[in-house]
């Protein structure tokens, strides 16, 4: 059984920085590229960013790049979405995904596991 655990999420003032971690268990994390999504009230889930394997390939959406930054410890089983310069637009449910591909992915489809999401309130 794999299951992944966010947490890290809260409640922040425009222009903070939050962190976000997921856990992962149950296989083998470090041949697998991994993945951030998020939703907000009304909208599709959408992607946020993507890490290959070894953490030295990763890819953005054209909202969060130069902000967000996505990244990997192996040795810990835990991928992590660090959140700069937050804007309320930002505010949504965040989800961390696992896919069986070694590479990035972006679209939804290509994530086989999901975590439960961690709520991201962003005030102006």
């Amino acid at each position: 059984q794999v299951q992944l655990v966010e947490s890290g999420g809260g409640l922040v003032q425009a222009g903070g920085s939050l962190r976000l971690s997921c856990a992962v268990s149950g296989r083998a994390f470090s041949s697998v590229a991994m993945g951030w999504f998020r939703q907000a009230p009304g909208k599709e889930r959408e992607f946020v960013a993507t890490i290959n394997w070894s953490g030295s390939s990763t890819y953005y959406a054209d909202s969060v790049k130069g902000r967000f930054t996505i990244s990997r410890d192996n040795a810990k089983n835990t991928v992590y979405l660090q959140m700069n310069s937050l804007k309320p637009q930002d505010t949504a449910v965040y989800y961390c995904a696992a896919t069986t591909w070694t590479m990035p992915r972006i679209q939804k489809v290509d994530y086989e596991y999901w975590g439960q999401g961690t709520q991201v309130t962003v005030s102006s």
